[in-house]
């Protein structure tokens, strides 16, 4: 970590967010038997793929993890792939997940994408949270908020033995 960046979460913390998101994903779906966990590449989808294993391992969910790979610097260009087994959505709660939510547009761009085909139910997860909208969208399930300036930059890395999220 450069002298520039301060800490927010350490791998510890970052755990426990993930298990309260995964316990609070199952109370929400309680009447599901499986759900779609799309992970926005690459650190989303890092995130989805370990909220999953806290979801199975907890409740008798099935999950279905996809990555949505975009350019997240432009979300206008057209490029989306969806990597994984694609199910038929309009029967399942559909799930996306981000590291950080900021200015809103990489996830609202997102959900118009999975938006192209018919879902039961639709939520969104943020690791971290910074509320500087430029766009209106939330997330449901949110592991930090932090009040920050918009000079600020969120970096999460979740490579395992090297998570952290910081504050630059």
């Amino acid at each position: 970590m450069k002298e520039q960046q301060v800490s927010v979460l350490d791998a510890v913390q970052i755990q426990r967010k993930i298990e309260r998101i995964a316990h609070q994903i199952i109370e929400f779906n309680y009447n599901e038997k499986e759900v779609v966990l799309i992970g926005i590449a690459s650190q989303g989808w890092m995130l989805a793929g370990r909220i999953g294993k806290v979801v199975e391992a907890n409740s008798n969910i099935k999950v279905h993890l996809v990555k949505l790979v975009m350019d997240k610097k432009k979300p206008l260009n057209g490029d989306y792939r969806f990597e994984g087994k694609v199910l038929d959505w309009s029967k399942r709660s559909v799930i996306i997940a981000d590291d950080v939510l900021n200015s809103g547009r990489t996830l609202i761009y997102a959900v118009g994408e999975v938006l192209k085909q018919p879902l039961a139910k639709l939520t969104t997860v943020a690791l971290v949270d910074r509320r500087h909208r430029k766009f209106p969208i939330k997330a449901d399930f949110v592991g930090l908020t932090l009040s920050t300036t918009m000079q600020d930059h969120i970096t999460v890395d979740l490579t395992p033995g090297k998570e952290q999220a910081w504050i630059e």
